[in-house]
Order: structure tokens, then sequence, then C-alpha cells
């Protein structure tokens, strides 16, 4: 067991260390099926979808892959309205003082029609592991955002675009990273969502979210992710200009990894 759960921590760390890091509670409870979501995490998930973003906003995460204190993640998201378009800034920070995997950018989404949203994201990355190395790169990212109609919207995302190196070794490079999204509202309480993300270094992953709004600004929601299996789940809570999100992913051979977000909507 404890070779089985060593050799998931290496995956899990190779995989993080590649860039593409979603964030904030929503997205995680949600099976991370989030390209069509248009809040300050799109910065981390669809930058396209940050185009309907209308107020300043602010967020922050941090995730605890399977309670271990060297696979934390904390997340920054800012996002700034403008007279045209939606100037955003953000971050990843991953790991420990040994290993340690770093993101930070800026990017610009704009309106092109009344349906449609496209952003751009230019990320400074690096990598470091003590006593061994430090790789810098710079990635590029793409995002469209489309409402189909008032209930039915549909995302997609490229994340390094330009297919960044990594290092020469077996000419190892940073993740390229596509996905395609829809989420569908089925009531003002029912939301779901699907989605495909494909790694061209691994298998074809599908994720799949569901939202349930109990009462007033109180949320409840679940998913799941394949290629490996998780389960997630939380809760959320807006009250006036803040937004709070808690929750947990399952893995059955690696366990528990909760994560948390909140973030500030200006008036």
């Amino acid at each position: 067991m404890r070779f089985i759960t060593l050799l998931f921590l290496s995956i899990t760390t190779f995989s993080f260390s590649q860039g593409y890091v979603p964030s904030g509670g929503r997205s995680m409870s949600m099976g991370n099926a989030s390209t069509t979501f248009n809040d300050v995490w799109a910065y981390h998930n669809n930058p396209g979808a940050l185009a309907d973003v209308d107020k300043i906003s602010v967020g922050l995460s941090y995730e605890n892959r399977f309670l271990l204190k060297q696979l934390q993640s904390q997340g920054l998201a800012i996002a700034i309205p403008l007279k045209v378009g939606v100037l955003s800034f953000g971050g990843n920070f991953y790991g420990y003082s040994l290993y340690r995997s770093t993101k930070v950018g800026m990017g610009y989404s704009m309106k092109l029609s009344e349906k449609l949203c496209a952003g751009v994201q230019l990320n400074y990355q690096n990598l470091t592991i003590q006593n061994y190395d430090s790789k810098n790169a710079l990635t590029a990212e793409v995002g469209i955002y489309a409402k189909i109609t008032d209930k039915w919207l549909l995302g997609v995302s490229v994340f390094n675009l330009g297919r960044a190196k990594l290092s020469e070794y077996q000419d190892d490079r940073f993740s390229t990273v596509f996905r395609l999204g829809n989420s569908y509202k089925f009531s003002d309480k029912l939301l779901l969502t699907g989605e495909f993300e494909k790694d061209l270094d691994s298998p074809l992953r599908f994720k799949a979210g569901l939202e349930y709004q109990i009462v007033d600004h109180f949320y409840v929601r679940g998913g799941f992710l394949t290629s490996p299996t998780e389960a997630t789940f939380g809760f959320g809570y807006n009250f006036k200009q803040i937004r709070l999100n808690v929750g947990s992913a399952y893995e059955r051979v690696v366990g528990w990894s909760p994560h948390f977000s909140i973030s500030f909507v200006g008036k």
C-alpha cells in the first residue's frame, strides 16, 4: 500500500508541475467541470468567461492534496472590468521548499458579440526542485465562452497553446490541455455541467458537476472525474459581496483532498 500511495503522489506531483491547475471552491466541488463559470475564477478555468465579469473581483483559494502539507496549492485571481473588456491577474503556487511549481500571469477578455466572448492569457511558469534544477517558461492560454441560449452555455479552453518546453530531456514540455464543456440551467436552483479534458500526454478525461440551491444564498454541489476516478462535493454561501466555498475530493486509494476559496465582488 505504501508503494501505491507513493506512486499516486508522484503522478499527482508530475501533473501539477506541468502548469494547468484549476482553482476555486465551486469548480473543485463540481469535478472541475467549469469552463462556463463566469466568475473571477475563470482566470484559471477559462479566460473567455472572464468577459462576463462586470464588477471588480478578487479571489483566494487553497487545496491540500491527500491531507499532506507537501502537496498544498494556493491560488489568486483578480478581475478588473474596463470600458471595453476585462483585465485579469492571477497565480498558483504548489508544493513546498523541496519541490515548488509557480504560475503567475495576466490576461484580457472581451465580448465579441452579445452571445460570444473570448479571452487570452500569458503566464510565467517556474518549476524548482531543490539541489537539482529550476526551469522557467512562458505559456499562453486562450478561451471561448458562448451563450447558446439563456440556459445553455458552452466553454472552450486551450492551455499552453505554444507547447512551452520544460526540459531538453526526451523533449519534455509543459502540458497542453484542451477543455470542452457546457452547462445547462434546468431551473433557477438547478445547474448541471459536463466537460471533456484532453492532456496531450494523458488519456481523455470526463468531468461532471451538479449544483443545487437549497435556500437563498446557500448551495450544495457534487461531481466526479475519470482517469483517475475521483468524487467531489462541497457547499457554497453568498453573503452580500462575499462568496465562500468549501468542499473536498476523494480518491479511493490516497483519500481526501479538502479545498476552500473566498472571493470578494465589488459593488
